[in-house]
């Protein structure tokens, strides 16, 4: 015997009917038991008809025609017209006492459980009929069971327990007398002692089938629905969710609790007692292997088996001081709950016994903390115990595995991989056999956290990274084609899904979660782009929630650096190409960096200093590993450096900055490179990171420009340069006269810092830098002598970009 049970979008038409008819007509087992659901959505639409009815509105007579309609017409479409009236005249008959209920509903306006169980049982009863009369109709021998003859059940109308010592006799003399192979039964309903009908609950019909199963002690219980079996997570949040092979009973247990609606919860129980596999088949792929639900797995296949959850969650919270020690506490408590019939689907309690704290459906919160204070009235007015805390908008995330005790770490890696992602775990719960662990978490975070651990523990294939790009001059182009070009590389050697899910400009900013077409990217920006303010602009970042999230900012605006601290409380790195917030003021910038680490995300800006060259990274490399450094000296302006080595006197020095500037190595206002303004801003971040704590106004600068130079807009700047050619020709002169080059110094040392021009000797390891080198030596306690040197291309659209990558990559690992 296998009983097979088909959902209600397995029979929502005369199409899908066909298609389960053949399929179960075509099973190899001997003999077969089809329970079935009602059409998709009848259920909720016959309980539309009975609260109108209740509410007195006569629109639940169109519902109810409505019904009759759908089940009319599809007979009319599955039968042949000869075969037609048998089971036309049945679905008549339904139909009407259906509406002979609600008319009783309707004149007395109420709607008893009892009589709501009446109203929705038709849809299963409308269904099986129809089915079985197609059936007939094509000549194959069945017998239609009456779920409601069979299945015995207590008066708790809505969620009625069974009665198996009676159903399970029912249904064996039921069988045993028939000569047929095929059996057709309505799921969902039932009937107790007095032949009143009862139903299982939403979701019943799975629930039948078991029990059926259970009874006949069948070979095999085949749940077919409208996906291929189970998966690690819900697939309409997680686009990666992958299905499950097998699972143990207790694994299908926990995720069905935890929200996996492919299986009713209860349907587990009566296959687990007699060992009857359950398999999760997809009734419009009937080739796919499905999910076997079984008493062992194999453990080959992962000890986590899959993440659900739970949405609309409350928690109440009992604490205070006069709870400790004192035993009864929570007896009362649950007893409270208990007494209002409240589910309580988490428990979590301190070893100190100061609080205990349980989660509830958010619908039940007003009952059970009206209930709780009343229980602890004298405690709460004696002041030994606190009001009851309610916390609303809450939701659980589960992770489920047998094997999960037999492995460390686990809830250490779930916790960290959340954290990660800014995801605020308010509550905890694990039992000790350690087949899932529960947290609960923000509603607003549910399919965030959902994706951060399904891609922690079943992504090891492909890490996803969800950029956020703010500025798209030439860095930011140059970055986004680096993107697009390595996009295949970097899935298929470092296993990352790198995705950029926003660009902006300094008027617009474009979104795609599913990743913005690098190839096109300038036309949806321009096109499809929407006015951006620097609030708009973090609040549609921190509302899509991505895990992952980097926001990117290369631009030079202290708007856009206003932005961090923001970001950085919701857990999203940043990736700074912009100086302005490492050389702030010394206390916002050691906020940025408490608040990466407090938010446990990264603050990262590389190429604040040397653009693609690692000078940072070495920096910090030496500091973390011990090292002192006692001084730095550092060629830091790769514009600066360009300019003095092309300056030889043959061209005006203006004409040597204009090239600087269109060959995109300057900043959009050039003085902040010659006026030794980014070079300040360079030493003092160097100078920070290496751990001393110095402002802007304690680097002393020793510029070269004429104060002339700095008054006006950047093209009064070239007319000033060009008057005084003979003084930057003087200050070249000066220099080859002692056989010097000219270079902009920044230097360290003894807790000071300072910038400027000096002529440099062929000795020096500045001398030989040529184009827009930089160059920078690292005295330290290790190197005291000899400088630790780290040298390269220092500016350069295409070197900074690189650099902003490689930050960008320093994030996720």
């Amino acid at each position: 015997m296998h009983v097979l049970k088909f959902g209600g979008t397995s029979v929502a038409n005369s199409t899908n009917i066909k298609l389960i008819t053949d399929i179960f007509l075509q099973h190899p087992a001997a003999q077969k038991i089809v329970v079935v659901s009602a059409f998709s959505g009848i259920t909720d639409q016959l309980i539309a008809c009975g609260q109108l009815a209740e509410a007195g509105d006569e629109r639940y007579a169109e519902v109810i025609k409505g019904i009759e309609k759908r089940h009319l017409d599809t007979t009319r479409e599955l039968l042949p017209v000869s075969n037609q009236s048998a089971c036309l005249s049945v679905v008549k008959q339904l139909c009407n006492e259906l509406e002979t209920i609600c008319e009783g509903v309707f004149s007395l306006q109420e709607l008893s459980s009892r009589s709501k169980d009446r109203i929705v049982s038709f849809g299963e009863l409308l269904s099986s009929k129809i089915i079985s009369g197609y059936l007939q109709a094509i000549g194959h021998a069945h017998t239609w069971l009456d779920s409601r003859q069979l299945i015995k059940t207590d008066s708790q109308f809505g969620n009625a327990a069974v009665v198996f010592a009676v159903t399970n006799e029912n249904i064996r003399q039921s069988i045993a007398q028939s000569q047929d192979a095929l059996f057709i039964a309505p799921g969902f309903i039932a009937s107790n002692e007095h032949n009143l009908t009862t139903t299982l609950g939403r979701g019943g019909s799975d629930y039948t089938a078991a029990i059926y199963a259970a009874a006949l002690q069948a070979e095999a219980l085949e749940i077919w629905t409208d996906v291929s079996g189970m998966m690690t997570a819900d697939p309409r949040w997680v686009s990666n969710a992958k299905p499950l092979p097998a699972i143990s009973y207790q694994e299908a247990m926990e995720l069905s609790h935890f929200g996996a609606k492919v299986i009713y919860p209860p349907t587990i129980q009566p296959a687990m007692q007699m060992k009857i596999p359950v398999w999760i088949k997809n009734s419009f792929a009937a080739q796919d292997h499905g999910t076997v639900i079984q008493h062992e797995t194999n453990s080959d296949n992962g000890f986590i088996r899959g993440i659900s959850s739970i949405s609309n969650i409350s928690l109440i919270s009992l604490e205070g001081s006069g709870m400790i020690g004192i035993p009864g506490f929570s007896k009362r408590l649950f007893q409270a709950l208990a007494n209002e019939k409240i589910n309580v689907i988490l428990i979590t309690q301190g070893s100190s016994e100061h609080s205990i704290c349980v989660g509830i459906h958010a619908a039940d919160i007003q009952r059970a903390s009206a209930a709780v204070n009343a229980a602890f009235e004298i405690e709460i007015a004696g002041k030994k115990v606190e009001p009851v805390a309610v916390e609303s908008d809450l939701s659980i995330v589960a992770l489920v595995g047998d094997q999960m005790k037999s492995h460390p770490g686990i809830s250490g890696q779930m916790f960290s991989a959340l954290g990660r992602n800014g995801i605020n775990v308010r509550a905890i719960a694990q039992g000790s056999s350690e087949k899932n662990i529960s947290a609960v978490i923000a509603a607003r975070d549910v399919k965030k956290a959902v994706n951060v651990l399904h891609e922690s523990f079943f992504e090891e294939v492909q890490k996803q990274l969800n950029l956020f790009v703010v500025g798209v001059g030439n860095v930011g182009r140059r970055l986004l084609d680096q993107l697009q070009q390595q996009q295949a590389f970097l899935a298929e050697q470092l296993r990352m899904q790198v995705r950029v899910v926003g660009v902006a400009n300094s008027r617009q900013m474009y979104f795609d979660d599913k990743g913005v077409d690098l190839s096109n990217w300038k036309h949806l920006l321009e096109e499809n782009g929407e006015a951006q303010t620097p609030d708009t602009l973090v609040q549609a970042i921190v509302s899509r929630n991505l895990r992952n999230s980097v926001f990117v900012d290369i631009t030079a605006s202290d708007v856009v650096a206003g932005m961090y601290e923001p970001l950085l409380r919701k857990s999203i790195a940043v990736v700074a190409c912009n100086k302005i917030a490492a050389a702030s003021a010394l206390n916002h910038y050691k906020k940025l960096k408490s608040l990466a680490r407090e938010f446990n995300t990264s603050f990262l800006f590389e190429t604040n200093v040397g653009a693609g060259l690692p000078v940072i990274g070495t920096l910090n490399d030496l500091v973390k590993s011990g090292d002192v450094i006692h001084k730095i000296e550092a060629v830091l302006s790769g514009t600066l450096n360009f300019v003095f080595n092309n300056y030889d006197g043959s061209r005006p020095f203006a004409a040597v900055v204009r090239q600087a500037q269109e060959e995109g190595y300057t900043e959009p206002d050039p003085r902040l490179d010659l006026g030794g303004t980014d070079v300040m801003r360079k030493i003092l971040i160097l100078s920070r990171e290496a751990g001393y704590a110095l402002e802007m106004d304690d680097i002393t600068n020793n510029g070269f420009l004429p104060a002339s130079c700095y008054e006006g807009s950047v093209d009064n700047f070239y007319s000033e340069m060009e008057k005084h050619e003979a003084h930057f020709a003087g200050l070249l002169q000066g220099a080859q006269a002692n056989g010097c080059k000219l270079k902009f110094v920044a230097s360290f040392e003894h807790g000071k810092a300072s910038v400027g021009l000096r002529h440099i000797a062929p000795e020096s390891d500045f001398y030989h830098l040529y184009g827009k080198d930089n160059i920078v030596l690292y005295y330290t306690q290790r190197y005291p002598e000899q400088p630790l040197v780290v040298k390269g291309a220092g500016a350069g659209a295409d070197v900074t970009a690189s650099g902003v990558f490689a930050d960008i990559m320093r994030v996720i690992h």
